[in-house]
């Protein structure tokens, strides 16, 4: 430091690295202007901001289909949803903003509309809610500043100068059919006569850990009021279980959603097989196709739905591999599970076991048509009626059956498939199917007699995923089994007729894979 610096900062200690608050240190970089005559100029000269009010957006009347069903199971209680929080990557860096998928399947919104969102259900009298419901629904939110404002410029986290604009109260109040109200009033909004309803207080019902703000409000004021907060911990969560088994059924709205996320992840599949010739030739060639799929998905939709697996060789047989560091090499397997989440937030789940050279050795095509056997296996069982977990068991018995032929049983195959043997499992250790939707694995919340237990019902949307890993160390298996991972993955949805595969027009048949990827080769 100078000699004049050094008296700069003796005259005023909070420009001093000592003096200046730890809050406000992310700003340094900035090197923001702060005289009058620059917030008087910032102040004007600025085009007004959009008033065009939208259209009503086509989720509006399902969202608010979900809300009556949600106010129908909790009469008389306060019920709170909150979006949550942008949250931290890395120092003042956020990661890109997504809601919580409960607060977004009753609202609507998706994309990266409105951190810090909190859903209030009001209770009032039976009947005289929201669609004739128990409640009336407020959507609380903070607005963008006007432009006449100084977080207009200064806000790097919420400010339009710095993050664009985003609709205001009116305008999201006509595209969702939802009231809408100043983040503000959140905390009177929730506290207002809460207490134990046994002497006249409201109960409230919170989608817990998700805004740890909402969390500290509703904990402050049930213990100012006497509300017991284990009990209420127990209500907490048996609203997270209701807005989880509320998605167990997708509406025609999420069934469209679903298919269009569907049909960009195949279009990312074939992406990936245009860019295989360059990813072999790379030394991190798993990241080559994890790139290309990844501009896909922002191409096509809103993001990944999850981290992609991309696992070559050996690397396939660690289940959830998404280092994606390992090359691709000739003769190997690329086994790559992958999901474009649409705009809406409904993502795909497919899963797909490729030649890297576009041709399955005589021992990879032998596992996969077993995979293969066994997925159309868990196909043919599910149907109306039939149980969930019956998927399962259909698949993991043909694997067995596999296994069993092979001779890689260490037990006959009656001993292997009973509850105390499941020697076969050594090698398919997942689950079959799960439930797809807002999340990859949804509706995780819900009751075991609705989810695994649960009959197969119209509208809803699952994947079948059986696989084996033989992996490279394992001693089990005969040497030419080791290093072989294969998984085959569809999106499943459930009609009144029967199971329709949505990822259908993505090959999965062996002769069908080994000539797309030559059809898309051919054609480069």
């Amino acid at each position: 430091m100078s000699t004049d610096d050094t008296a700069s900062a003796a005259r005023n200690p909070t420009d001093s690295p000592e003096g200046q608050p730890l809050s406000d240190r992310n700003e340094n970089r900035s090197q923001r202007p702060d005289s009058d005559a620059f917030k008087a100029f910032m102040a004007g000269s600025w085009a007004p901001a959009s008033d065009e009010v939208p259209d009503e957006a086509p989720v509006a009347a399902h969202a608010a289909r979900r809300r009556r069903a949600i106010s129908d199971r909790f009469p008389g209680e306060r019920l709170v949803v909150p979006a949550g929080p942008f949250k931290v990557r890395s120092n003042d860096t956020d990661y890109r903003y997504r809601p919580h998928s409960g607060f977004a399947h009753l609202t609507g919104l998706g994309l990266d509309h409105e951190p810090d969102a909190v859903l209030v259900l009001e209770p009032v009298d039976p009947g005289t809610g929201d669609d004739g419901g128990n409640h009336t629904a407020t959507l609380y939110f903070r607005e963008l500043a006007g432009r006449d404002s100084a977080e207009f410029y200064a806000n790097s986290r919420y400010g339009e100068f710095w993050i664009g604009e985003r609709l205001s109260m009116t305008q999201i109040q006509a595209q969702l059919a939802l009231e809408t109200a100043d983040l503000a009033d959140l905390e009177v909004a929730i506290t207002k006569d809460a207490g134990v309803p046994e002497i006249g207080g409201v109960s409230i019902r919170l989608l817990r850990e998700v805004d740890f703000n909402a969390d500290a409000l509703v904990d402050t004021s049930r213990i100012n009021t006497g509300v017991d907060l284990e009990k209420a911990d127990a209500l907490d969560a048996v609203l997270a279980e209701a807005l989880s088994e509320l998605r167990l059924i997708k509406d025609a709205w999420e069934i469209e959603q679903m298919e269009a996320a569907v049909a960009a992840t195949v279009n990312g599949f074939h992406e990936v097989v245009r860019t295989l010739p360059r990813a072999i030739t790379h030394p991190r060639g798993e990241r080559v196709v994890e790139g290309a799929f990844f501009a896909r998905a922002r191409e096509e939709g809103n993001d990944l739905g999850y981290d992609t697996i991309a696992a070559s060789g050996n690397n396939a047989t660690t289940l959830h591999w998404i280092r994606n560091t390992g090359s691709l090499r000739a003769g190997e397997l690329l086994l790559l599970d992958a999901g474009v989440e649409a705009e809406s937030l409904y993502t795909a789940d497919i899963t797909r076991t490729l030649p890297v050279n576009g041709r399955y050795t005589e021992i990879q095509r032998k596992v996969y048509q077993a995979v293969l056997d066994a997925a159309d296996a868990g196909f043919a069982a599910a149907q109306p009626g039939r149980r969930f977990r019956e998927i399962h068991l259909a698949a993991v018995t043909v694997l067995a059956e596999n296994l069993d032929r092979w001779g890689l049983l260490p037990v006959s195959l009656e001993e292997a498939l009973a509850p105390e043997g499941q020697h076969h499992r050594r090698w398919m250790p997942h689950g079959t199917s799960h439930h797809l939707g807002m999340d990859v694995h949804d509706c995780a919340q819900a009751k075991r007699d609705l989810y695994l237990d649960g009959v197969l019902t119209e509208g809803m949307v699952f994947t079948i995923e059986p696989g084996l890993y033989f992996k490279a160390e394992d001693l089990a298996v005969p040497e030419e089994y080791r290093g072989i991972g294969v998984r085959i993955e569809d999106d499943i949805l459930m009609t009144a007729d029967g199971p329709v595969n949505l990822s259908a027009a993505l090959p999965r048949n062996p002769d069908d894979v080994e000539d797309w990827m030559a059809g898309i080769w051919g054609n480069e």
